[in-house]
């Protein structure tokens, strides 16, 4: 399957369960089963002879739509980044995604261009140049002259250029849908069409026109395949992290209302001033030392010492 495979499941039609979920039996079932654009247009009229196709559970669709889509879209994200590892870890963890959301999914138009553009954004995201594993380990290039010199042009060309060509060239989207995917104007995207391009078919070691590259990026990635991860393994990653950051949130919302009400409890609750500095008091004398006692001093003294020591039990006036 080359890239332009997914020509078909861009419009809609092919990998996507049509028509709103109905509920049966308390769950969600799919009133139209997954296919190809060929066996929808082989389809006969519907006839009151011919029984309606079988409904699908959400694990059923899901499952139908990653065995349809995953091989283009592994395919397309090893021409974005030149790397079979992260190409296969973006396709996991885009329909990881999509199951945790899989009632917006499912009742999307095109389901299958919801998982290719989660895909291209995590294998595009800057922070993924950060990851110490980018580094670690190069994979070889191709062995043909020609694969590997339209390899090297497109890892060479800016992630908006790329994602752009792969799309319009690749994928086969037209110019409108392109645009909307990676988010510019149609103008913006035309231009970055055409530069890439240009700078692509200069790249190459034979004249190639522009409408021939649908056919080399087709050729390029055939040899890449999806990892060994099955839909139902997906289904379980993505449900025991939705349980991991469900716990986290109540873990980080126990921590801040405890936090609060500690804080409450030894917060003060009335306003309490500051004590003022201490500060010099200018013009007092400097207190001087005892000195000798006077004649009247030793008298009263002599007189207190030979009074009761509880004294009397009223003090009157004396005259000397």
């Amino acid at each position: 399957m080359g890239v332009g495979a997914e020509n078909g499941t861009s419009s809609g039609t092919a990998a996507a369960p049509s028509g709103e979920p109905a509920v049966q039996g308390g769950a969600e079932w799919y009133q139209q089963p997954l296919g190809t654009c060929a066996d929808v247009g082989a389809e006969d009229p519907p006839s009151a002879s011919v029984p309606p196709p079988p409904r699908l559970t959400p694990a059923q669709a899901f499952d139908a739509l990653y065995a349809y889509c995953a091989p283009t879209l592994v395919q397309q994200t090893y021409l974005l980044t030149g790397q079979r590892r992260l190409a296969r870890e973006a396709v996991e963890r885009a329909f990881q995604l999509a199951w945790h959301r899989w009632p917006e999914v499912a009742v999307d138009r095109d389901p299958a261009g919801w998982v290719r553009a989660a895909a291209h954004d995590y294998a595009l995201s800057p922070w993924r140049r950060l990851h110490p594993c980018t580094f670690q380990r190069r994979e070889p290039p191709p062995t043909d002259p020609a694969d590997r010199a339209l390899l090297t042009a497109l890892l060479e060309l800016p992630p908006p250029y790329r994602r752009t060509l792969l799309l319009y060239d690749g994928v086969g989207l037209d110019l409108p849908d392109t645009a909307a995917e990676t988010e510019a104007s149609t103008p913006a995207a035309a231009g970055r069409l055409l530069y890439a391009r240009e700078t692509v078919t200069a790249r190459l070691p034979q004249p190639v026109a522009p409408d021939d590259l649908n056919r080399l990026l087709a050729a390029l990635p055939s040899d890449v395949r999806p990892g060994p991860a099955r839909p139902v393994d997906l289904r379980a990653r993505a449900d025991l992290h939705a349980r991991r950051w469900i716990h986290a949130a109540i873990a980080f919302t126990t921590l801040l209302l405890t936090t609060t009400a500690l804080t409450l409890h030894t917060a003060p609750d009335h306003y309490e001033p500051p004590v003022p500095p201490g500060a010099p008091v200018q013009g007092v004398p400097p207190r001087a030392a005892p000195g000798p006692l006077s004649k009247t001093e030793q008298k009263l003294r002599a007189k207190l010492r030979s009074e009761a020591a509880a004294g009397p039990e009223r003090l009157h006036p004396e005259a000397d």
